[in-house]
């Protein structure tokens, strides 16, 4: 609560975020931020934000698995200055904010490396592998249009979780590529699952034969294009 009375105090000059309710705020950012931790492994790790912007996903991940060594990336000064505020008011360790962008970054290494709606996926492949260790993660939020963006990486294989926003029927895709090492990107396809409300493989039936994630084994879902619902 203190983090959204934070927030909504510096947008009025800062124009930090679009969401203007304390629901949109809460289910849209915090929440949404939360979804990471899916896709994380557990112990102490250390995580690097890329374009953490107003905190988004980094501040909410650290709030809740304060194990974590979080890095925020950010080259804005303003919403550097909000990031070194809101982590003092919330007297948060282990958080560092790098104002540089993550081609400035340096020697930089971490285990996983996160970032919310600001890079397509192999962009982000390409900027940022090299500041994660061998056996790391890099993790995106995408939202239903994921598909068209994974037809055009074939070279890149990944993990793809599907999961739903709490009280919204707002669907998020995290795409997971795994780092093996350096140059490297390499994974697996497994079918997509919907965590909040059970596994939803069976609902639709993937008329795409050409699909990889129906390859895999994956039946369709909502929003993709190759999916037909079952009557």
């Amino acid at each position: 609560m203190t983090y959204l009375a934070e927030l909504k105090k510096w947008n009025k000059a800062y124009n930090l975020t679009s969401l203007k309710t304390d629901e949109d705020i809460v289910v849209k950012h915090f929440l949404d931020s939360l979804l990471y931790l899916k896709a994380m492994p557990e112990g102490e790790i250390s995580v690097m934000d890329v374009g953490s912007g107003a905190g988004f996903p980094g501040i909410p991940i650290k709030i809740m698995r304060p194990d974590v060594k979080m890095y925020l990336l950010e080259p804005s000064r303003k919403k550097v200055g909000f990031l070194r505020h809101i982590i003092g008011v919330l007297g948060l360790d282990g958080i560092e904010v790098v104002e540089r962008r993550v081609e400035d970054a340096g020697s930089l290494t971490v285990d996983v490396a996160v970032t919310r709606a600001l890079f397509n996926i192999r962009e982000f492949v390409k900027k940022v592998y090299s500041h994660v260790r061998n056996g790391g993660r890099l993790i995106l939020s995408k939202g239903p249009r994921v598909t068209e963006e994974l037809k055009l990486i074939k070279d890149i294989r990944y993990d793809l979780l599907a999961l739903f926003l709490p009280t919204m029927n707002i669907k998020r895709f995290l795409v997971i590529v795994h780092q093996t090492k350096p140059g490297t990107i390499v994974g697996k396809i497994r079918n997509v699952e919907y965590p909040c409300r059970g596994i939803l493989k069976d609902a639709g039936i993937c008329v795409n034969a050409e699909c990889r994630l129906r390859k895999a084994g994956c039946k369709g879902f909502e929003g993709c294009p190759g999916f037909k619902a079952r009557t």
